[in-house]
């Protein structure tokens, strides 16, 4: 049953994970994506994103993305909430948002528009129009096409299921504009490309919670820096900056969409089955997924991944 909206207003100031989507064979493998499932939560996630960004929603069929959702939904099985992306154009949008609330999710992520760059106002039609399709908890992703003005995102509010805004511009000054005009009205969520990058800047302007694409092969990386960043320990925080984030915020500068690609090159090295990813993204190109082997072997982490659903057969 979905939680209520207060309830998930408050799961999203956390640590985020999103699950990638393994493919093989070129169809969804949903055994793969139970198993990285309950390695996300039983890492510590405090909200579960499918199908969103990193799990390749450009690339799925209405069916293929109906079948993740309740896949995840039914592995998760009420202990976090389930959060999924949505996006397109404004129909499509409203038809994956009710797609997701029969499949049981608490909320939706709604992506920026298909390539269009609109209107101030013509932004807030589009999500006011899909928030009003459904009753489940939405959160406005600022990114790419969709920018907006502190107003904008102020008319979107009127619609009452809207209870987040993830930021993935970095426009400090943008930000804070948003948050002096809406204050505690929203949960704020830092979406930046490698989050922790930007952690410490974020949580000066109030946005503490935050995905971590790391979260989906390096648990333990991840969850130590969240850890950090929370109690205020500086110190370890900049180790982790220094040995491990940013290493790999530098490879995935490399090319365009290692921001997914290599995400699921980490976790086909640490012994996850996730397979390819979709046109139009590419894997990395042989020398980066080299790269990133070697940091993995630097950081003692160049071993399989546990996992919790093997630990509970035996």
């Amino acid at each position: 049953m979905p939680v209520s909206l207060e309830q998930l207003k408050a799961s999203i100031d956390g640590h985020l994970a999103f699950s990638l989507t393994p493919f093989r064979d070129g169809a969804v493998d949903h055994d793969v994506l139970r198993e990285h499932v309950e390695l996300l939560v039983s890492t510590g996630a405090q909200a579960l994103f499918p199908a969103a960004a990193v799990g390749e929603f450009f690339s799925l069929t209405l069916a293929e993305y109906t079948q993740v959702i309740e896949t995840c939904v039914d592995q998760v099985a009420e202990r976090v909430p389930v959060i999924a992306g949505v996006g397109y154009g404004t129909e499509q949008a409203r038809q994956f948002a009710a797609a997701a609330g029969e499949a049981g999710a608490d909320g939706i992520l709604v992506m920026p528009p298909y390539l269009i760059d609109a209107p101030q106002d013509g932004l807030a039609d589009h999500y006011r129009a899909v928030a009003a399709a459904t009753p489940l908890g939405v959160i406005v992703y600022q990114r790419g096409n969709a920018l907006f003005e502190p107003e904008t995102v102020g008319t979107i509010c009127e619609t009452a299921n809207v209870i987040g805004f993830k930021d993935g511009i970095g426009d400090v000054y943008r930000l804070l504009r948003i948050r002096e005009l809406l204050g505690d009205r929203l949960t704020f969520i830092n979406g930046m490309p490698t989050a922790e990058v930007y952690a410490e800047a974020l949580a000066t302007c109030g946005v503490r919670s935050y995905s971590s694409a790391l979260l989906a092969f390096v648990p333990e990386i991840s969850r130590k820096f969240w850890l950090a960043i929370r109690s205020g320990d500086t110190n370890t925080c900049r180790q982790i900056l220094r040995e491990a984030i940013l290493p790999f915020a530098q490879i995935r500068s490399r090319q365009a969409g290692y921001a997914v690609s290599l995400v699921k090159a980490g976790a086909r090295l640490r012994g996850l089955a996730v397979g390819p990813v979709r046109p139009p993204l590419r894997d990395p190109a042989a020398e980066d997924e080299d790269r990133l082997r070697a940091l993995l072997a630097t950081l003692k982490l160049d071993v399989p991944l546990a996992s919790p659903l093997a630990e509970r057969s035996r």
